[in-house]
């Protein structure tokens, strides 16, 4: 990776509106426009801009695209309908995740996979290994891409007023292949706010058209620009994981809360025969305090008194107004409404023990347990994995 880090084909633009940045994943990228709380209200209440061009964007191709992508990744794609889209991981051999990824079929035998930023090299790295002896190719368009998101109730009637009208037959987790002023995109329908969203994915040369394009059109409803610190915000309140803090290589789909995506039916890949031996060590609970002092990652979990785990995301909701947090618990899991302690800067703060997602679309409220906001990725995210890495 170059020791510059770089920068998406958006940046004359997000520097022209005044955007703050931070460096992450390699990339350089708008952590604000503005007020962070502004921009996340505005994703709950009408619609978000995100640039996520950050994201690794993949193809795997060929006649037995689907059969490798079986062994290479948990989930059964070589199943998959066309147009849809599936929430997803590459694992090691030891079970521990090397990515958390979307997949897309966008034809019979070929499929197009968004992994996060900060592990693209490792996820390539590991797909183009576990591709040899399969009728299967591998094309890494990142650095020919450019990824775009609208995140919020207003995102369909943005995306019609841009010109998308494939946008309106598009499900929940689905995608298809269109055009953007005689452009090529492929434009999907997942999000990794807990709002209704949509992601386009496009060449580095039309990014800069279709950006402006969907700021015009999004003015009428209400769209901003939102940022990378709104992104993790959001994220949180829909409890979903952000690679780094709730996934990484020391830790398995299971303890990461993701256990409703381990396919035990699946045929063998890469990192099965691992998970049916290895014993979760953790949990990944979320947790809600009172008052305004926010958890952040690192800080000790305690339960009667003894430290049981560590926070692995924090922040003050906007949206519910009280702190949350994701933490891991070691040991025994323990049941939404137990209490439990965060020692905050040297105060033992009080929290609860609650369901995920924090917040949805549907109920407002902590411990939702809706699954409204999909699956708990990134991406992202970014997904999103998801974020995952995202945001």
């Amino acid at each position: 990776m170059s020791s510059e880090p770089r920068k998406s084909p958006l940046d004359p633009e997000h520097r022209a509106a005044g955007a703050k940045f931070t460096e992450f994943g390699g990339w350089e990228l708008p952590l604000r426009f503005g007020s962070e709380l502004a921009e996340h209200q505005a994703v709950r209440q009408a619609a978000g801009l995100f640039d996520l061009s950050h994201m690794a964007q993949l193809e795997v191709a060929g006649p037995q695209a689907g059969e490798a992508l079986d062994y290479a990744l948990m989930g059964g794609h070589s199943q998959m309908p066309l147009g849809r889209a599936s929430y997803s991981m590459i694992l090691a051999q030891d079970g521990g995740v090397i990515d958390d990824l979307i997949v897309y079929r966008l034809a019979g035998g070929r499929f197009f996979v968004v992994a996060n930023a900060s592990n693209r090299e490792p996820v390539v790295d590991a797909l183009a290994a576990r591709l040899r002896g399969f009728e299967a190719t591998l094309t890494d368009f990142t650095l020919d891409r450019a990824l775009i998101a609208v995140q919020g109730p207003k995102a369909l009637e943005i995306l019609r007023a841009a010109g998308f009208e494939a946008a309106n037959d598009l499900g929940y987790y689905r995608a298809a292949e269109t055009t953007f002023n005689g452009h090529e995109v492929v434009l999907a329908r997942t999000g990794y706010t807990g709002e209704n969203g949509f992601e386009i994915s496009i060449s580095q040369g039309a990014a800069r058209q279709l950006w402006d394009e969907l700021l015009r059109a999004g003015e009428p409803f209400g769209l901003v620009r939102a940022g990378l610190a709104a992104r993790d915000t959001l994220r949180l309140e829909a409890g979903m994981p952000l690679y780094g803090h709730e996934l990484d290589r020391q830790t398995t789909p299971i303890e990461g809360g993701q256990g409703a995506f381990v396919r035990d039916k699946q045929g063998d890949y890469v990192g099965k025969a691992a998970l049916r031996q290895r014993q979760a060590t953790k949990h990944l609970v979320g947790l809600a305090g009172e008052g305004r002092r926010a958890a952040r990652a690192g800080y000790q979990v305690l339960i009667d008194g003894q430290v049981r785990g560590r926070v692995t995301s924090g922040a003050l909701s906007p949206t519910l107004g009280r702190p949350i947090a994701l933490a891991f618990i070691e040991g025994a899991e323990p049941a939404p409404g137990t209490p439990v302690q965060i020692d905050v800067r040297g105060q033992l703060a009080p929290y609860e023990v609650t369901s995920l997602p924090f917040y949805t679309r549907n109920a407002a409220g902590v411990g939702g347990g809706s699954a409204a906001t999909g699956p708990k990725r990134a991406n992202p995210p970014t997904t999103r994995s998801t974020p995952r890495s995202q945001p």
